[in-house]
């Protein structure tokens, strides 16, 4: 008539919480990831404003000059 308690499964519970840790790592590592690329681009475009500007003076100045085989 009345059944015995079921006994609980240690191994069920500790399954899970690997489960969960391992899940918890993987999202860490994509939230660190994807901030820092956002990171790198935000760095990354305030650079070519820079870098643009010194292009366009070391165009003005290699037009300024001969070609290096150019007679004389």
């Amino acid at each position: 008539m009345n059944k015995p308690p079921r006994k609980k499964n240690p191994t069920f519970g500790i399954a899970v919480f690997i489960v969960v840790a391992v899940l918890l790592v993987i999202a860490t590592l994509f939230y660190n990831a994807i901030t820092e690329k956002r990171e790198f681009d935000r760095l990354d475009a305030q650079a070519p404003a820079v870098s643009s500007d010194v292009a366009a003076a070391s165009a003005a100045a290699t037009a300024a000059k001969p070609a290096s085989g150019a007679a004389q």
